[in-house]
């Protein structure tokens, strides 16, 4: 069987809340490296932006906390 190629979904939703809060963070992030930012991590292939996303949630270098609660 073969290794996942971006990790353990269940390891990456310890640093956010949702799969569909972990699209949106690693979308964002995507585009911030598509953009000229630097990389939080190591090893990485820079021509993979998506890639580098979801490696910098496995390692907890993105932060992600939803400051509001459902829509009223």
């Amino acid at each position: 069987m073969t290794e996942p190629v971006f990790g353990d979904l269940d390891e990456l939703l310890k640093h956010v809340d949702s799969k569909f809060s972990l699209v949106n963070v690693v979308t964002k992030r995507a585009k911030q490296l598509n953009n000229g930012a630097p990389e939080l991590t190591e090893n990485i292939n820079p021509n993979k932006p998506v890639s580098t996303a979801f490696a910098e949630v496995a390692t907890g270098k993105i932060h992600y906390h939803r400051t509001k609660e459902g829509i009223k």
